[in-house]
């Protein structure tokens, strides 16, 4: 990878480089699930845009390009951090750019006084669950509710 990634909070105007980063990520997950359809794939441009605005939505970028985003929420009644959309860009991926939005994440969520983060994911695709496990979560619960296993994982901050 030629240059250095930094992350920043997203603005509107990375919504269709999130978008299309998101569709490409969540195609590969469905076709490494053994999924036909998955919600993400059904969001368009302007849910991107919403969630730009009511969520917490960061994004890697190098140069002017976005190589790599994720969604946080907060519910501060459970002091926990909720990730969502995580995906990083094909041609980037294994340079350590999920590791630093996962980190800016993490530092996020503790400023807001979260107590520990959480997210979902396909619990037989085990690159990726083996990913977040080296980021400190571990599988909290598993459920079928979607029509796949589906991993609750659960990282908890001290």
């Amino acid at each position: 990878m030629d240059g250095v990634f930094q992350i920043r909070m997203a603005t509107e105007a990375d919504a269709e480089a999130i978008y299309s980063i998101t569709r490409e990520a969540f195609r590969k997950y469905c076709e490494m699930a053994g999924l036909s359809d998955i919600e993400a794939l059904r969001e368009t441009v302007e849910d991107v845009r919403r969630d730009i605005k009511e969520k917490t939505v960061i994004v890697a970028y190098l140069g002017d390009a976005v190589v790599g985003s994720l969604r946080l929420t907060f519910d501060d009644a459970s002091k926990t951090a909720y990730v969502s959309r995580f995906g990083v860009s094909r041609q980037y991926r294994n340079n350590g750019i999920g590791k630093a939005l996962s980190n800016v994440a993490d530092m996020l969520a503790r400023g807001r006084g979260m107590r520990r983060a959480r997210l979902h994911t396909a619990a037989k695709l085990a690159e990726i669950v083996r990913f977040y496990y080296s980021r400190g979560y571990y599988i909290e619960s598993v459920s079928g509710e979607r029509g796949y296993l589906r991993a609750e994982m659960v990282k908890e901050y001290e």
